[in-house]
Order: C-alpha cells, then sequence, then structure tokens
C-alpha cells in the first residue's frame, strides 16, 4: 500500500511528497452509543489503517487524489469559501477537516495530497475517523505545526460533526488519534480522560463483516442521538452519563416507551463497560463472555440497531467460545462488523462454524480481519 501511493502521488504531482502519515482504524469492544452521551467506551485501534501522503505548496491551493475511489481529484482554495462538494463524499472529508483546522486559527500552507488505506469502509470499523485523523496530522506537517492526539481528535470529529454532516462522539477519532499498542482504551468520554487496558494473553481479537449494506446507518444514528439527547433534556440534564439508575427507574414512566428503551441501554451499557474492564483486568472470560451478551442482546432489543444477519453472526461465535470468550455487533449498527474476543485455540473452529452457517443462511459471504491492538497516528517519513 506504500508503494501504491507513493507512485500514484509521484506520477500526480511530479515528486516525492514530504511526508507520509498512518491513521489506524479502530474497533470498539464494548460501550456502543454511549460516547455522545458522554459515557464510557472501551476501544482500540487496529492494523488497517489509512496512508496520507502530502507536500506543501507555494501558494493556497489544496489538490487531493483518492486512490481509492478510481483516482477521483479535488481542488479548493484555503484563501476562498470552501463549499461541500456536491459528488464527491470523500472529498467532503478533506474539506471539512481544512475548514476545522482553519476555524481554530491554524495557518494553512497549500498542499499535494494522495490518500488510500485498507480500513474497510461501511464495516463500522472507522474508516472516516482514519480519514479525518490521518488528513489533520498530515495537513499540519505540511504546514510545519503540529497538535496533541486530543486536539486533532476533536479537529476530525468537528469535521464530521458540522462539515459531513454526521453527529458521531469522540471515540472513533480519539482512538485513532491516541491508540497504544497492544492495548485497549477505557475513555471517558465525559472528561476525556485515558486508561489503558491490556488485553490478555491468551485472547486474540476477531472482527467479522457481515457485509449487510448499511444504508439506513447515518439517519438512524442521527435518530438515535436525538432520542438519548431528549431524553437527558427531559430530566434538565445535558447527557445521559448525568442521570443517575435510580432516578431513570423512579421516573422511566414518564418517557414514551422507545425513549425510555434507548436510555435504558446507555445506563447499562455504562456500567458493562466498566464491568468489562475488570473482567480483562482479572482474566475473567466466562463473565467477559456475558457481557459482550448482554451488550448485544441491548442493542437488539433496547437500542434496536441490530440486523438478523448479524444476530447470526453473534450467536455462531458465541456459541463456539461457550466461557472463553464472547462477541458483539460493533459500531454504528445496521449491519457492519461483529467483535469476537476468542481464546487463540479456539479461532479456526469459530471462523469454520461461521462459513459454513452464514452463507447457507443468509447468501453473504462474511470477511473476516484479524488485528493485534495498535499504535494511534504516526509519521512514517518527513523530510
Amino acid at each position: 500500500m506504500q508503494d501504491q501511493i507513493l507512485s500514484a502521488f509521484e506520477s500526480t504531482f511530479g515528486a516525492r511528497p514530504a511526508a507520509l502519515v498512518r491513521a489506524p482504524g479502530r474497533v470498539n469492544l464494548i460501550g456502543e452509543h454511549t460516547d455522545y452521551n458522554a459515557g464510557y467506551v472501551l476501544p482500540c485501534a487496529i492494523s488497517y489503517e489509512t496512508l496520507v501522503a502530502i507536500s506543501p505548496r507555494q501558494d493556497s491551493q489544496v489538490n487531493v487524489i483518492a486512490l481509492d475511489w478510481e483516482l477521483q481529484c479535488d481542488t479548493f482554495d484555503l484563501q476562498q469559501p470552501i463549499d461541500h462538494h456536491p459528488q464527491q463524499q470523500w472529498s467532503n472529508y478533506v474539506r471539512g477537516v481544512a475548514v476545522e483546522l482553519i476555524r481554530r486559527d491554524y495557518a494553512l500552507r497549500g498542499c499535494d495530497i494522495a490518500i488510500t488505506g485498507n480500513v474497510p469502509q461501511g464495516a463500522g470499523l472507522s474508516s472516516s475517523a482514519a480519514l479525518e485523523v490521518g488528513l489533520a496530522k498530515a495537513m499540519l506537517i505540511a504546514s510545519d505545526l503540529d497538535a496533541h492526539p486530543l486536539e486533532l481528535a476533536l479537529i476530525g470529529q468537528a469535521a464530521e460533526n458540522d462539515f459531513v454532516g454526521c453527529a458521531c462522539g469522540i471515540m472513533d477519532q480519539l482512538i485513532s488519534a491516541a491508540g497504544v499498542n497492544g492495548q485497549a482504551l477505557l475513555i471517558d468520554c465525559q472528561d476525556l480522560a485515558i486508561t489503558s487496558v491490556r488485553l490478555p494473553d491468551s485472547l486474540r481479537l476477531v472482527m467479522i463483516n457481515s457485509n449487510v449494506q448499511r444504508g439506513l446507518v447515518d439517519s438512524e444514528y442521527n435518530t438515535r442521538r436525538e432520542q438519548c439527547e431528549a431524553v437527558a433534556a427531559h430530566f434538565g440534564l445535558s447527557s445521559l452519563r448525568q442521570l443517575d439508575p435510580a432516578q431513570f427507574a423512579a421516573r422511566a414512566s414518564e418517557l414514551e416507551p422507545v425513549a425510555r428503551k434507548r436510555a435504558q441501554h446507555v445506563l447499562e451499557e455504562n456500567q458493562r463497560v466498566l464491568d468489562t474492564v475488570a473482567a480483562l483486568e482479572q482474566g475473567d472470560l466466562p463473565r467477559l463472555g456475558q457481557l459482550m451478551a448482554a451488550s448485544h442482546a441491548s442493542m437488539r432489543d433496547l437500542f434496536e440497531i441490530t440486523t438478523p444477519e448479524i444476530d447470526l453472526l453473534v450467536e455462531t461465535l458465541s456459541e463456539v467460545a461457550g466461557e472463553r470468550g464472547g462477541a458483539r455487533m460493533t459500531g454504528g449498527g445496521f449491519g457492519g462488523c461483529v467483535v469476537a474476543l476468542l481464546a487463540e485455540d479456539l479461532v479456526d473452529s469459530a471462523l469454520h462454524e461461521v462459513n459454513r452457517r452464514y452463507f447457507a443462511a443468509t447468501g453473504l459471504r462474511e470477511t473476516v480481519y484479524q488485528s493485534e491492538p495498535c499504535a494511534g497516528v504516526s509519521v512514517i517519513f518527513t523530510d
């Protein structure tokens, strides 16, 4: 992938790039739809990543070529109003990051950019966050500037919220910016405190893409966020994180049924994240499996974001795991990926069983990804 982007950059812009940046995708082990509710999440960065090659220019123009979108190109000027691209959605991530950097008073130089990556798109593994964080880091380098990982994450989140139009929380960008080799990160999305959590050596991290097309994910994601915010407002709070479970139980009848289910998921999921950290630290695999199963059931029954195909994958993996691991849907929902933490000697049999059952039941072929937890955004080289 590095050879491809370097070759494409040189053939497009006539010279080797001044810098090459990588930013990873992520998988969330537990804590779904809790980040924008100021709750807890437990993601880790994965070895699937976005690459951004960049060189500064002597003017204010930005030129971009996207290897993964049929070599489509985009051009805009940093000193002119930057509007949405009417056709190329990938361009709006580039433009959105530039807009946010300018809004934060970074003195950006024009630049030539090439982008590529192997984070599966539409799988719930945060290809968009990897692109945003990688672009922010690269555009700052090209301007002889830099920023703290938290700042990079906030820039990426703001670009997605305010320019692209998806009301995501901070988790995806923060783990892409601040990931740690071999560890998951417990992120408190209320104060953005981060605690490293090492996974037991006996466990392997497996992600399985259902390859279900996620047509509703953006609109339904935003709807879920609006529902959660409405419940918080009903209690006079700024987020569901501030809602005491006892207070919720006492006044739940005031809420309409759908809103009640959404809030119940968030409150219980926050506690499951903390309980999962304890289970991992203690090597308590039966408890880990129970918590992942409960999280998935809550996403299915209370938050209503799973699909029959996803449920089948989780059921199959959980049966093989027994008391030596667990599985759940990960990501925004309505398709995408399942994440499993499995004892190493169970991985082959679990994947065999998925392969045997999934196509027969759905007519779809799953895609399997395996990864160790890896580091966040980094510079591969710079002149």
